[in-house]
C-alpha cells in the first residue's frame, strides 16, 4: 500500500507559502525520511562519542553540537548504550528547539508539554544536570513514557509532573527562568513517516491546533519570570500555529518581545521539518538559587490525586536515615545530604536542591507527580532496596561494588543481563553490586558466592 496523497487543501496552502520553492517542498514526502540521534552529554566521553559514531556511521546535525544521524539501515536504539543511556534517538530537525533555548545550568526550567522526552533530556543535558528542570504530560500514559526516558537518561534534576497548563499556571505564576512549549501541533511534519498524521489533516484540525496553542501560551506567559525566555515550538508548517501564533502573543502581552524564529526545511536540509520562535519577557530575573536542606520537613496529612505521600515525618526520617546508612557503605554520594527526601508509599524520592522554594508542600499538595525527583530506592519493613534510576544516575567510579561486562552489544554477557538472566560474578563481591558497560551504568545485580543475580526491573528486560 503506497502513501496516502496529499490534501489538496494542504497542497493550497503551501503554494501559497511558498511559491515558486512549493513543488521542491511537495516532492520532498516521496524521500526516505532521516532519523538521528543526540549524546547525554551528563555520560558521554570523547572515546565513547568516537566509538559510537565509527560503530553507526554517524553524521553531524548542523544546529546541534551533540546531533548526528545515522543511515536507515542502522539500529542504535537497540543497543545497549541505548539502554545505559547514552543517547536519545531523536528527530533530528526537532533538536533545534532546545539549542535555540539556551537552557544553563543551575536555572529553573519548565518543559510545558514534554512527552516522549527528547526536548526534557536535551534540557537537563545542556543544564548538566544541575538546577531545576520540571517536566509536564498532561496525559498520564505520556507522561509515564516520559519519565523511564528521564531515569534511562540518568538525570537527577526533574521532576515529572502530570497536569493541565491551567494548573500549573495556578500554583507557579512567575516560576520559571526558562520555558520550553512544544505546542501540540496539526502535525505536518509528522507527514512523511506517519500516513496517519496525512488522513488526520484538515482545515478544521489546524484551528483546533491555534486554539490550544494560544489557550497554552497564555499559561506558559503567567509562568514566565520576568527577565526570562520562552521557545515556542511545532512540527507543523502552516503560519497561522507559527508566525501568526507568535504575532498574536507579542501583540497581547507589550511586555514580550521576539528575540529570532527559524524554520527548518524538509526540501532545504536533513530533517522533517520544524519551526522555533524565542521571546523574551522584560524585567530583571531574580536569582535563582535556593537554600539547601537536607533534612525532611514537617509535613502535614495531605491527600492529593497523584501518589500519596507519606504522613508521617518520623517515616520520612527512618527511610531517609537508612537510605543515607546504605549509600555510606555502598560509597554512593548522589543525593546524600543534597536535596529534599519525600515518601511516596514505599518508594524514596529526592528532589532537587533546586526544588526547595518552587516546590513547597502547598504547590505539590494534589499535583500528579509520575516522578517526584530522583527514586533512590525503596523502603521495605525497615530495610532499604536501591531503585534502578538511582544505578543510572551513578558516575563510573560512584560504587563500591562495581561488575564490569563486555562493551559489544552481541557479547553474551550484555545480552544475557539485558534478558534478566544471572551471571558471574567476580568472587571477591557481595551484596549490591552496579553493573556497568564501559563505564555507563546499566542497573544494579546482587553477588553472593560468584553468582550475580540480576535485579533489572522486569519491565525493562529484553525477550531476544
Amino acid at each position: 500500500m503506497g502513501k496516502p496523497s496529499l490534501p489538496e487543501s494542504y497542497i493550497h496552502h503551501i503554494r501559497e507559502m511558498l511559491g515558486s520553492e512549493a513543488e521542491a517542498f511537495i516532492n520532498s514526502y516521496q524521500h526516505p525520511r532521516v532519523q538521528g540521534l543526540r549524546f547525554n552529554s551528563i555520560k558521554t566521553t570523547n572515546e565513547l562519542k568516537k566509538q559510537v559514531i565509527e560503530h553507526f556511521d554517524l553524521t553531524k546535525v548542523p544546529w546541534c553540537e551533540t546531533g548526528y544521524y545515522y543511515p536507515p539501515n542502522e539500529r542504535p536504539g537497540k543497543h545497549v548504550y541505548h539502554a545505559a543511556g547514552l543517547y536519545y534517538i531523536q528527530e533530528p530537525s526537532a533538536m533545534s528547539a532546545v539549542e535555540m533555548l539556551n537552557p544553563q545550568p543551575g536555572e529553573i526550567i519548565l518543559d510545558l508539554a514534554a512527552a516522549p522526552g527528547g526536548k526534557t533530556t536535551h534540557i537537563a543535558s545542556l543544564m548538566e544536570d544541575r538546577g531545576l528542570l520540571v517536566s509536564n504530560e498532561i496525559h498520564p500514559a505520556r507522561a509515564k513514557i516520559l519519565a523511564e526516558n528521564v531515569e534511562r537518561m540518568g538525570l537527577s534534576s526533574v521532576v515529572v509532573t502530570s497536569a493541565a497548563p491551567g494548573e500549573l499556571s495556578a500554583r507557579f505564576p512567575g516560576a520559571f527562568d526558562r520555558i520550553m512549549l512544544d505546542a501540540p501541533c496539526s502535525g505536518e511534519g509528522m507527514f512523511r513517516k506517519d500516513p496517519d498524521a496525512v488522513t488526520e489533516w484538515s482545515d478544521n484540525l489546524v484551528t483546533l491546533c491555534v486554539n490550544r496553542q494560544w489557550d497554552i501560551l497564555q499559561d506558559a506567559y503567567i509562568m514566565l519570570k520576568p527577565g526570562g525566555t520562552l521557545a515556542y515550538s511545532t512540527c507543523t508548517f502552516n503560519r497561522e500555529e507559527n508566525e501568526g501564533m507568535m504575532e498574536r502573543l507579542v501583540a497581547a502581552y507589550p511586555d514580550l518581545s521576539l528575540v529570532r524564529t527559524e524554520r527548518i526545511w524538509p526540501h532545504l536540509a536533513q530533517g522533517e521539518g520544524h519551526f522555533v520562535a524565542v521571546v523574551s519577557k522584560a524585567g530583571t530575573q531574580a536569582s535563582a538559587s535556593v537554600e539547601q536542606d537536607d533534612q525532611p520537613p514537617k509535613r502535614k496529612d495531605k491527600k492529593g490525586k497523584g501518589p500519596r505521600q507519606s504522613s508521617s515525618s518520623k517515616e520520612v526520617n527512618s527511610a531517609w536515615n537508612a537510605y543515607r546508612a546504605w549509600s555510606s557503605e555502598h560509597k554512593v554520594a548522589i543525593a546524600n545530604g543534597t536535596g529534599r527526601p519525600l515518601l511516596f508509599g514505599e518508594a524514596l524520592y529526592v528532589l532537587p536542591e533546586h526544588a526547595a522554594q518552587l516546590l513547597t508542600d502547598d504547590r505539590l499538595n494534589g499535583l500528579k507527580l509520575p516522578r517526584p525527583g530522583l527514586h533512590v530506592g525503596d523502603w521495605k519493613k525497615g530495610r532499604f532496596e536501591p531503585a534502578h534510576a538511582l544505578a543510572l544516575a551513578l558516575g563510573q567510579h560512584e560504587a563500591s561494588n562495581m561488575q564490569h561486562i563486555s562493551l559489544d552489544v552481541e557479547s553474551s554477557q550484555a545480552a544475557a543481563y539485558l534478558r534478566g538472566e544471572s551471571l558471574p560474578a567476580d568472587s571477591e563481591l557481595n551484596g549490591w553490586t552496579l553493573v556497568t558497560v564501559h563505564g555507563l551504568p546499566l542497573g544494579w545485580g546482587k553477588a553472593s558466592a560468584g553468582q550475580l543475580k540480576n535485579r533489572l526491573p522486569k519491565g525493562l528486560r529484553r525477550m531476544q
